[in-house]
């Protein structure tokens, strides 16, 4: 099973990310498709959550080398993105959710540079600059109209809820929300797990992509074991557990979209 390293942190990965890092502006501006946008856009939802795990790791102590190159890579991913998503904004609706997104990241990003931060606010604020992502990239599916761009958006929905599902254990572990934490982490387990299986039988799938899925359902087992330690005597090792393997299954997810994409 492939054991690539993932985004340590954007700026330490000039040539090409294993995330499939957006491109400069510059480049977006000579060419950036909407099945690209949706991509991006998605990974911006992914990155709303990942950057609340990685500020629970940091003020937690979950592998704090780690934590740190986690939460800044994205925050400097996401910074990037936005301006790059501005290259292509063909319509009032996705004009005005780039709008309402730039909008709510500036407000979460604020908190997240201080590990100081009342943690109801962080996750308050991933939840909402979550939504507008969201709305960003159904506003680019619509403006697709394809199947693969469809797919692209479910594909990353998954590397999304790969994040919501560590944010959910490492918040409710802490004690920050914790019944509506164990809701969200329930209910985004039920969600990956169906989406994986509609996936898996997309007709679109060429062989490329079947033997990523593949290597998907071998991490969501890992995953999932992880996830189920509730009531570890180690709570610091079951929590860098989670951190860990969300991390391998976020990577091998985002090769995933980047195949959809390219059809």
């Amino acid at each position: 099973m492939k054991r690539r390293e993932f985004l340590v942190a954007a700026a330490l990965l000039p040539a090409a990310s294993v995330l499939n890092a957006a491109p400069s502006s510059a480049a977006a501006a000579g060419g950036l498709s909407l099945q690209g946008a949706i991509n991006r856009a998605g990974r911006q939802r992914m990155l709303s959550q990942r950057c609340a795990k990685g500020w629970r790791m940091l003020v937690d102590g979950v592998l704090p080398e780690k934590a740190k190159s986690i939460l800044d890579g994205s925050i400097r991913l996401f910074d990037q993105q936005l301006v790059d998503l501005r290259a292509l904004l063909p319509n009032d609706e996705i004009r005005s959710a780039h709008q309402l997104l730039e909008s709510e990241w500036g407000r979460y990003r604020s908190l997240l540079t201080d590990i100081r931060a009342d943690a109801k606010l962080v996750w308050g604020g991933s939840e909402a600059t979550l939504s507008a992502a969201h709305k960003l990239t159904l506003a680019y599916e619509r403006t697709s109209g394809t199947p693969a761009g469809r797919l692209v958006n479910l594909a990353g929905r998954q590397r999304m809820l790969s994040q919501r599902m560590a944010k959910a254990y490492l918040f409710r572990q802490a004690g920050v929300n914790p019944e509506p934490a164990r809701e969200m982490l329930d209910t985004a387990m039920k969600e990956f797990s169906k989406a994986l299986d509609e996936l898996k039988t997309a007709p679109q799938n060429t062989a490329q992509i079947k033997s990523e899925l593949a290597l998907v359902d071998q991490q969501w087992f890992f995953f999932q074991n992880s996830l189920s330690q509730r009531a570890a005597d180690d709570m610091k090792r079951a929590a860098a557990s989670v951190a860990t393997t969300s991390e391998r299954i976020l990577e091998e997810m985002d090769s995933v979209v980047a195949l959809y994409e390219k059809l």
